[in-house]
């Protein structure tokens, strides 16, 4: 960003800029990631078997474990 600012790097694109800063924080907070998936499931209409393979898959990765897990679950199976 510093780099952008001071005008040493310049995108013609603002797609080749989203490339860019991809590709800079991708890899840096897989976790914030994951929690933020985790966190926008719902069951809605699913079956509960639908669901609960989202969920189970969405939670590898996120860290969460125990009464926060249970807890997340129980709002998101009624959302």
């Amino acid at each position: 960003m510093e780099d952008l600012e001071a005008g040493k790097i310049e995108y013609e694109l603002a797609g080749e800029f989203l490339a860019g800063l991809k590709r800079e924080f991708e890899g840096g907070n897989k976790m914030v990631t994951k929690v933020a998936e985790l966190k926008r499931i719902e069951q809605g209409e699913r079956i509960m078997e639908e669901f609960m393979q989202e969920f189970k898959r969405a939670t590898r990765g996120s860290k969460y474990k125990g009464r926060p897990l249970i807890k997340e679950f129980k709002r998101e199976m009624s959302g």
